[in-house]
């Protein structure tokens, strides 16, 4: 597998936190806790209720600041209540939001979802009105003091032209397909790191079978590639190597963001100077944890959280544990 390690130095303070700059969508999550999901005849009573924020891009930046990095938000949002909920979640989590783009009359993303007894959801969506035509102002100048960029597929409009200008300074870039598209899509040519969700892969391919899907997605997105199964793991493939990472075993309570985590701390793994086997292992552990907890992004675990349920895990293995690495300048 490549080893991201030797990559040139980023230029900032020795010992300084790695910076993530996460691009792309974010809402506002209104969760339900059901015994079990309603029907067309019957009513089902709520045990617990909250609203959120959400989104992927939006919840990667949240997981990222829980895990010790520095996360950026840059993504478009309307002028209306929702959107002042999504930038005020951020802001709580530690998150910066200077480079969130306002357009007026827009309006932000809203979801309904149900989480029922096993953990799994059942939502509905308003999209957002507005927000495709928007552009991110002078992506150059977002990128500064970055990392690793983490992008979703959701306003390519948006994203395109910074993950474009992060290629162009030789910049990691994540990208997270949570949205179905043409396995021709032009963001994935931009992507050093492509992972799908299980559905994305499935709908770009029209393969069934994950492991096939993925040798054909690699077909079309340089560098390394992988999907994410939930219970099943994710598989992975890198040139000629390919492998996959089991899922922790966990209780599921809520399944609700589990992949935002995942892609979030795959990211922040890379900026630190990780290898993708260790970011994939990282990613894994805390994706499980999430999913032990009800309340979307609200379950994202912290870094301390993590590093036990792997030493706990790598124990058993008698391999060495992840452990964080900061980022140094040259010498």
């Amino acid at each position: 597998m490549r080893d991201v390690r030797n990559r040139k130095a980023v230029r900032g303070p020795a010992h300084r936190r790695p910076v993530v700059l996460c691009a792309g969508i974010g809402v506002v999550d209104f969760i339900f806790r059901v015994d079990g999901f309603p029907t067309l005849t019957t009513k089902s009573p709520a045990r617990e209720f909250l609203i959120t924020g959400g989104g992927c891009a939006a919840n990667a930046a949240i997981t990222i600041a829980r895990l010790g990095g520095e996360a950026r938000f840059a993504g478009p949002l309307g002028d209306d209540e929702h959107a002042k909920r999504v930038e005020e979640g951020l802001i709580e989590a530690g998150v910066h939001t200077g480079a969130i783009t306002r357009v007026p009359g827009a309006t932000t993303s809203v979801s309904g979802i149900f989480i029922d007894a096993a953990g799994e959801r059942l939502l509905t969506t308003r999209r957002s009105h507005g927000l495709a035509s928007a552009r991110p102002r002078r992506p150059d100048r977002l990128l500064r003091n970055v990392d690793v960029l983490l992008a979703d597929n959701h306003f390519p409009g948006y994203v395109v032209p910074i993950c474009a200008a992060a290629r162009a300074r030789d910049l990691l870039v994540v990208l997270d397909i949570d949205k179905p598209a043409e396995l021709n899509d032009p963001l994935f040519a931009l992507g050093s790191h492509v992972i799908f969700s299980a559905e994305a892969l499935r709908a770009a391919t029209g393969i069934a079978r994950l492991e096939t899907a993925l040798a054909r997605a690699a077909e079309h997105c340089r560098g390394f590639v992988a999907v994410t199964d939930g219970e099943h793991g994710a598989f992975w493939r890198a040139g000629n190597a390919r492998g996959h990472q089991a899922a922790y075993a966990v209780t599921a309570v809520d399944t609700l963001a589990a992949g935002d985590v995942f892609h979030a701390a795959f990211a922040l793994a890379l900026a630190e100077s990780h290898g993708e086997d260790e970011a994939m292992r990282f990613a894994s552990a805390a994706a499980a944890l999430k999913c032990t907890r009800f309340g979307g992004i609200v379950g994202a675990p912290t870094r301390a959280e993590v590093e036990q349920l792997l030493k706990g895990q790598t124990a058993k293995r008698g391999a060495v544990s992840f452990t964080p690495r900061r980022r140094r300048d040259a010498p």
